[in-house]
């Protein structure tokens, strides 16, 4: 899976989400104030259903409208420029394309054909280290012009704001790239902070190792251990009582491995994802020495 495929994975679990979820009155969007949208786009009466860790945000409108902004946040410029150019690329290949001016150092945008299955307008912008990317999925109506000017002004305007992006790169207080040594290739590592409590590594292969803490109860930390799923569960005595492993799983990644460890009232969650077969796929033994360096720290 490149890393196109990693982010456009996200899209689709974004409008996922968005669609089981009511429009409901939200925190703001670190992007865009309401006030500014509505000036933007004032034929809409978008609510904010969810702002995703300080990463993007997603609205839904009354009659059932999806409108999702994204921010990705790159470790320099040259990787940035790289991604945009596969973002048009991969929406070029979805509609017609053209220069849309006044959006950071450039941007891209379109609407989808008329025989489309779904009806799309969106724009992707590339500014420094940032990519901002808005889309509209509209329903019971055309992806026309008259969507795409008022989303483009709304980019504009988010454009400005993209330093408030959560995403940061280079270091983790849960991993460090010495971690990573034999699951991933360190030449072409990115280390990527998630959100809170929350970290990513990947390589240019898009192999990833990722650890998220959250605080809960230990009955909920066993409750998880005890479960059914689609995944074979083992348990790490060694890493506590609550310490637990799942692989070989039946859905989803059935190379990818998944520990979890608890202490002092939180939880954390190692996962290690290789795309194709790894010499350490499936294998929580090596993957324990991660998931040890990470229980000191809780």
């Amino acid at each position: 899976m490149r890393t196109i495929d990693r982010l456009f994975c996200s899209l689709v679990l974004f409008l996922a989400i968005a669609a089981a979820l009511p429009a409901r009155a939200a925190e703001t969007c670190p992007f865009i104030s309401a006030q500014e949208l509505a000036r933007a786009m004032p034929a809409f009466k978008w609510s904010l259903i969810s702002n995703q860790d300080g990463r993007g945000c997603i609205y839904q409108a009354g009659r059932g409208d999806t409108m999702m902004l994204t921010v990705f946040r790159n470790p320099d410029k040259d990787r940035a420029r790289e991604l945009y150019a596969t973002f048009v690329k991969t929406l070029g290949e979805r509609m017609p394309l053209s220069a849309v001016t006044g959006i950071g150092d450039e941007g891209q945008g379109g609407t989808s054909a008329a025989g489309a299955e779904r009806q799309e307008a969106s724009v992707v912008a590339l500014s420094g280290d940032y990519i901002l990317q808005l889309t509209v999925y509209p329903i019971g109506r055309r992806a026309d012009d008259a969507l795409f000017g008022p989303l483009s002004e709304a980019a504009r305007i988010a454009i400005g704001s993209v330093g408030k992006s959560s995403e940061r790169f280079g270091n983790c207080e849960w991993l460090t790239a010495a971690d990573a040594d034999g699951f991933l290739d360190n030449s072409t590592l990115t280390v990527q902070r998630t959100g809170a409590g929350s970290c990513m590594m990947f390589d240019r292969e898009a192999n990833t190792m990722t650890v998220a803490v959250i605080a809960t109860s230990r009955d909920t930390a066993i409750g998880m251990m005890k479960r059914a799923g689609p995944c074979k569960h083992v348990a790490i005595q060694e890493l506590g009582r609550e310490a637990f492993g799942e692989h070989s799983c039946s859905k989803g990644n059935g190379n990818a491995v998944t520990i979890y460890v608890w202490k002092n009232g939180r939880q954390a969650s190692i996962l290690f994802a290789p795309v194709k077969p790894h010499p350490e796929s499936g294998s929580v033994e090596r993957l324990k020495a991660v998931a040890g360096r990470v229980y000191g720290k809780l």
